[in-house]
C-alpha cells in the first residue's frame, strides 16, 4: 500500500515540462551559444562586465524559451491580435513624443526605457498567421491586400524612425507568412526581377548616382551614403568605408585555421568597431577562420532545417505560418549580418543571433525559439 500512495520524486514531477522538447533544436542552439560565449569571451575581453552580460542574456534567453514552450499555440493564437495592437499604438507613441538618441527616434519611455519596435519582430508573424488561420480554406485576393496593410504599417512606422535593420526584420518575417499563405507565383516573379533590374541599374550608374549633389527621392542621405559605400568602401576607407574594409581584412586574414583564440590581433588592437555587436563575425572569422566560420554555419544550418521540419509537420496552418516565418527569419538575421560584414550587403544594424551582445535581441529570439518549440511540442502531442 506504501508504495501505491508513495509522493512521486521532484525528478518524476518535472519530467512533464520537459516531455516533449525537440532534441535537435535544443543542441544546434546550445552549440551556436558555446561558439558565441567563446567568441564574446575574446572580442570583449576590455568591455568591462560584456562577457557575463552576455552570459546572463543567454541564461534569460533560455528561461524565456522554457517558459514560452510551455505555452499552447492556441494561447499564442488569442495573444495574437492584442500585441499586435499594442505594438503599432506604442509605435505612434514613439512617433508623436519618443526619445531622441543619435538622430533617430526609436525609444520610449513607460517606466523603464525600451524599444517598441523589437515587440513587431514577434507580433507580426503572430498577426499575419492569426489573420490567414481565421480564413482558411476561403483566401482571396482581398485577404492577400489585407494582410499586405497590416505589415505595411508598422514598418512604415519603423522605417520612419529611421531604423533600417529593424524595418527590414519585421518586412521580412510579414512577407515569409504572406509567402507560406499561398502567395501566387505570379505576383512573385514580376518583383524579383524588377529588383533584380533595380540592382543592376544601380551597380552600372554607381558613379554618376553617387555624386553628392544627387539626391535619391526613396532613401535619406546616410541610406544612400551606406549603399555607395557598400558599391566602393575605398572611396572613404577612414570615414564610411572603414567599417566594411576592417571586416574584409579581419576575416582575411584569418585564412583557413584563424590566427587563434585570443590573438586576433585587428580584433584586440580595435580595428574592428563595433566588434561585440554588429561586426562580431569579423572578430570570429579572424580568430577562428573558415574552419570556425562553417562550424558557425553548421549550427545556424541546422538549426534552420530543423525548424523547417517543425513548421511542415505543424498541425495547425497558424502553427505551420508561425513557425516557418520564425525559422526563415533566423536565416535573415545570419544572412544580412554576415553579409553586410563580409561587403556583399549595406551595412545595417543587425545581429547576429546569439552572438552578438545585446539583452533584448537576445531575450527576443529566446522568445521567437520557444514559440518554434511550443510547435513542436505540440506536433509530438499530436502524433501520440
Amino acid at each position: 500500500m506504501s508504495a501505491v500512495f508513495s509522493k512521486p520524486s521532484w525528478l518524476q514531477r518535472l519530467k512533464p515540462w520537459f516531455a516533449g522538447f525537440d532534441v535537435p533544436l535544443l543542441l544546434a542552439l546550445f552549440w551556436i551559444m558555446g561558439l558565441g560565449l567563446m567568441c564574446m569571451y575574446s572580442a570583449g575581453f576590455d568591455h568591462g562586465t560584456r562577457f557575463v552580460d552576455h552570459l546572463r542574456n543567454g541564461a534569460l534567453a533560455l528561461v524565456v524559451l522554457f517558459v514560452v514552450s510551455q505555452v499552447p499555440p492556441q494561447r499564442l493564437m488569442q495573444v495574437a491580435v492584442p500585441l499586435y495592437t499594442v505594438g503599432v499604438v506604442l509605435l505612434v507613441a514613439v512617433a508623436l513624443f519618443g526619445i531622441t538618441k543619435k538622430g533617430s527616434t526609436r525609444w520610449i519611455r513607460l517606466g523603464v526605457e525600451f524599444q517598441p519596435s523589437e515587440i513587431l519582430k514577434i507580433a507580426m508573424p503572430l498577426m499575419l498567421a492569426w489573420w490567414f488561420q481565421k480564413r482558411e480554406g476561403q483566401l482571396r485576393l482581398p485577404d492577400f491586400v489585407a494582410a499586405f496593410v497590416l505589415l505595411t504599417v508598422p514598418v512604415g512606422l519603423i522605417a520612419k524612425q529611421p531604423d533600417l535593420g529593424t524595418s527590414l526584420l519585421v518586412l521580412a518575417a510579414g512577407l515569409y507568412v504572406i509567402f507560406f499563405a499561398g502567395l501566387s507565383w505570379k505576383l512573385i516573379v514580376p518583383a524579383l526581377l524588377l529588383g533584380a533590374a533595380g540592382i543592376t541599374t544601380l551597380v552600372m550608374s554607381e558613379d554618376h548616382i553617387c555624386q553628392p549633389e544627387v539626391k535619391w527621392v526613396v532613401l535619406k542621405e546616410y541610406q544612400k551614403d551606406r549603399v555607395c559605400t557598400l558599391l566602393d568602401p575605398t572611396k572613404d576607407p577612414l570615414g564610411k568605408g572603414f567599417h566594411i574594409i576592417q571586416g574584409e581584412i579581419a576575416i582575411g586574414s584569418g585564412g583557413v585555421t584563424g590566427k587563434g583564440f585570443m590573438k586576433g590581433t585587428q580584433t584586440h588592437l580595435e580595428f574592428i568597431p563595433e566588434r561585440t555587436t554588429d561586426f562580431i563575425f569579423a572578430a570570429y572569422g579572424e580568430e577562428f577562420g573558415l574552419v570556425g566560420a562553417l562550424g558557425l554555419l553548421l549550427g545556424f544550418t541546422a538549426l534552420i532545417l530543423r525548424g523547417l521540419v517543425i513548421a511542415h509537420e505543424a498541425p495547425t496552418l497558424f502553427s505551420r505560418l508561425l513557425a516557418g516565418a520564425i525559422t526563415l527569419s533566423f536565416f535573415t538575421y545570419v544572412f544580412v549580418n554576415m553579409g553586410m560584414v563580409t561587403g556583399i550587403l549595406p551595412v545595417v544594424g543587425v545581429p547576429l543571433p546569439f552572438i552578438s551582445y545585446g539583452g533584448t535581441a537576445m531575450v527576443t529570439l529566446g522568445l521567437a525559439l520557444g514559440m518554434l518549440m511550443s510547435i513542436a511540442r505540440s506536433r509530438g502531442a499530436t502524433q501520440r
